[in-house]
């Protein structure tokens, strides 16, 4: 892919230009000029269907913290030549933001401090948009995080997917099936007035958190999926992603299992600025807002499983499967 009219149209001249791997969804490099250094990504239109929605999104949110909040550390994208933060080409949609010096990017939680810096910079991101109304954001994914949507994809493909793997994985969907509870649940949630919907980020793992030097939460990255939400997303996505030692990928299921000093750290830096935001129903339900994600999560992988991959894909031949069943093991762990 030929770069340059991109760059020009962000103004950048005798630019050196790094691909960056690591991100599941966007394309994403930085880019070095003489005077300083920029991240240049491609929004994935696959999943985000209008890019527009997120640049806006990220606009008013930028400018409601430099009006309210002008000390917290937000990164923005930066304007082109027209005065546009979205550059549309042939080959798609791009942004540039600032790149942050002497900045660190984890992808895994491997003690209790990470988990605490982390969840208190999600945290701390939701309370200073309180006085933000939510409800105004654009939807960049619809139904995101609606698990009864994702049970009923599962229910289709217990009907209509592959009959092979339906009888294959005959233990694993009378699992998921113990759990429907999880659902009810959440649409009991949903109903639920002392469940306040929110400006939430929907992505709450480690990697979309910057660190300085020392170990310090920066601020958090990566707003393609701030949308209104109930507070169980972010937190059940960080207790989906930092309290095992082992990720969704991890094929010894052995190694899966609840690090509770992490829980309690996630638990302590989320609360130290929702505290007070939170209401008391909402606080109850902490370890179910990791059972919400973890279930979802599981459910997704099966169902793509029996539709023979055809949303996340498969590197290997049961890939999937193995997913699914990693997910069913940490839920257990979660609510054992």
């Amino acid at each position: 892919m030929d770069l340059n009219p991109i760059l020009q149209a962000f103004n950048l001249t005798s630019a050196n230009v790094i691909p960056l791997s690591g991100g599941l969804i966007n394309s994403t490099w930085k880019i070095e000029t003489q005077t300083r250094s920029y991240i240049l990504q491609r929004i994935n239109r696959a999943v985000f269907k209008s890019p527009e929605k997120i640049d806006e999104n990220i606009s008013r949110i930028a400018e409601y913290l430099e009006k309210h909040h002008p000390d917290y550390y937000f990164i923005s994208p930066l304007a082109g030549k027209d005065g546009r933060t979205l550059v549309q080409t042939d080959d798609g949609y791009f942004r540039l933001l600032p790149f942050v010096d002497d900045s660190v990017t984890l992808h895994t939680v491997t003690h209790a401090e990470q988990a605490y810096e982390a969840a208190k910079q999600f945290g701390k991101f939701t309370k200073l948009l309180s006085g933000f109304d939510a409800n105004t954001l654009q939807i960049t994914i619809p139904d995101f995080h609606n698990l009864s949507l994702r049970y009923e994809q599962f229910n289709t493909a217990l009907s209509k997917g592959n009959p092979t793997r339906i009888a294959e994985t005959k233990e694993m969907i009378e699992a998921l099936t113990r759990y429907r509870w999880i659902v009810d649940d959440f649409e009991a949630i949903r109903k639920n007035p002392d469940f306040r919907t929110r400006v939430t980020h929907h992505d709450t793992k480690i990697s979309n958190v910057l660190f300085d030097r020392n170990g310090n939460g920066v601020c958090v990255i990566d707003l393609d999926t701030v949308m209104p939400g109930y507070f169980i997303s972010d937190f059940g996505d960080m207790i989906r992603t930092y309290v095992s030692p082992a990720n969704e990928e991890e094929r010894d299921f052995d190694k899966i299992r609840v690090r509770e000093d992490i829980l309690d750290a996630i638990t302590k830096g989320y609360l130290e600025f929702m505290g007070d935001e939170l209401t008391d129903t909402e606080k109850k339900h902490i370890r179910y807002s990791g059972m919400f994600m973890i279930y979802m999560q599981a459910l997704r992988f099966l169902t793509d499983y029996l539709n023979d991959d055809v949303y996340y894909g498969a590197r290997y031949e049961g890939h999937n499967r193995v997913r699914a069943m990693n997910q069913i093991k940490l839920l257990e762990a979660l609510s054992g």
